[in-house]
């Protein structure tokens, strides 16, 4: 797996070389780690995607995973801009 760069806009990377749905899972169990650490599963996440070459499908791999551990997810049925999930 390809080392996980994020910088000022997020993870960047070419789509099967840098940026994987091996990847979305590592960053996706951080996340969930992360909200059970500091007690905010109950709170949930906002999970959206755009119009990207498989964005759907990377988000739906993060929400299934951080669901897997007890935090709320609200997935966006639909493509929305960043504003909207911030």
């Amino acid at each position: 797996m390809a080392h996980i760069k994020f910088g000022t806009d997020g993870w960047r990377g070419v789509i099967a070389e840098d940026f994987t749905f091996a990847g979305v899972q590592k960053v996706a169990l951080a996340t969930g780690r992360y909200f059970a650490k500091h007690k905010l599963a109950k709170n949930g996440i906002v999970i959206g995607y755009d119009a990207r070459f498989l964005s759907k499908e990377f988000a739906h791999c993060a929400a299934q995973v951080i669901a897997s551990m007890g935090v709320k997810v609200m997935l966006s049925e639909k493509i929305s801009p960043t504003q909207m999930v911030s």
